[in-house]
């Protein structure tokens, strides 16, 4: 008899011990944790789509290679004015001064012009992380179907703030709450069904912040001293050069026909052009303003023969560009450019042509 007692004890005390568990696992309705928004693989996933009242990013993967991410940066076509509006600025708008509040100008907020066409931009490494952390989707609280009152306390009755996810073709798309209380409480409203979510607070500032954050700035993707070989080209003229040492040493470059003469001032001219950082990056087939660029120069790399990469800087009509195997497209240049362009023709130009050093 005691025995059995005993056994019924430990029976009841394991099925105790496995509820316990079970509800301790188990995440309750509106606690912190760990609650699926979207349930599909990020292999799944083909584009997002963040959105204000002006402008809209989108990360999405590339039409030919799907591990290819790209970003494309773009203005929303504006929001025409209220109608006291636009005629206070037919009578000659509120001044500075003149006690009321000045109307912005500009094609974004009085849409006399339409916004310029998006730009597609190469997208970074943190792009290629932060992508499939969409899918799925995870939030830390689910605060179920909320009244009109509610709505309008977390933000979400107004907001223009958008998610849109594209999952296997198909569009889910969502409200975001208003930055009013800044991105420490991202709350998410899912318009399907008008779920509303509390996001981590470290999963959108990427994409608010996308062109500084999610777009690949690299000229090229090897290093100083990757290359043994440079040929550089200007005007139809071109000259070959060896290429030793390695970063962060000085890289010498000796000209083909004399590789024992390291050559100083295209060592010098060379470390200019290495240096020089986009200023502005142009989307994906997008042309400087007055159409094609003039090259100016072109500077190919190689290793054991084979290319590595080129850049080349042309003038446009408003300044010096760039591009290379790894930019999107052309790149705007900052100043200081013209004395490169000048002294290329020294570069090219072998000491015996030149008359002596």
């Amino acid at each position: 008899m005691k025995a059995r007692d005993l056994a019924l004890q430990g029976a009841l005390a394991a099925v105790a011990l496995v509820a316990a568990y079970l509800v301790w696992q188990r995440t309750p309705s509106g606690a912190p944790g760990d609650v699926t928004v979207v349930e599909l693989p990020a292999r799944a996933l083909d584009r997002v789509r963040f959105e204000d009242e002006a402008r809209f990013v989108e990360l999405f993967r590339d039409a030919q290679d799907r591990d290819l991410l790209w970003v494309r940066l773009g203005y929303k076509p504006a929001r025409p004015l209220p109608p006291e509006a636009m005629a206070s600025d037919a009578d000659g708008g509120t001044q500075a001064g003149d006690g009321g509040t000045a109307v912005a100008q500009g094609p974004e907020a009085t849409g006399s012009t339409p916004p310029p066409p998006p730009r597609d931009l190469r997208a970074n490494e943190v792009a290629q992380k932060l992508f499939p952390r969409f899918a799925p989707l995870r939030a830390t609280r689910s605060l179920g179907v909320l009244d009109a009152k509610k709505l309008e306390e977390v933000g979400l009755t107004t907001s223009q703030r958008k998610l849109t996810l594209t999952l296997g073709g198909k569009a889910e798309s969502y409200t975001l709450a208003s930055t009013t209380g800044g991105w420490g409480t991202p709350y998410l409203r899912r318009e399907s069904d008008g779920q509303v979510f509390l996001l981590g607070p470290a999963l959108l500032p990427d994409l608010e912040n996308a062109s500084s954050r999610l777009v690949d700035r690299r000229m090229h993707l090897f290093d100083l001293g990757d290359f043994d070989a440079v040929v550089i080209t200007s005007g139809g003229v071109s000259r070959s050069f060896t290429a030793s040492g390695k970063a962060p040493n000085p890289v010498a470059l000796a000209p083909e026909e004399s590789p024992d003469k390291p050559d100083e001032f295209t060592r010098n001219w060379h470390d200019r052009v290495w240096r020089l950082v986009p200023l502005d990056l142009l989307g994906r087939d997008e042309l400087p303003a007055g159409g094609e660029p003039t090259e100016s120069f072109r500077v190919e790399y190689k290793r054991g023969g084979k290319a590595l990469g080129t850049l080349t800087v042309a003038r446009a009509m408003d300044g010096f560009f760039a591009r290379t195997e790894h930019t999107s497209g052309w790149v705007r240049l900052p100043a200081g450019v013209d004395p490169l362009a000048a002294e290329v023709a020294r570069v090219t130009t072998p000491v015996s042509s030149a008359g002596g050093p």
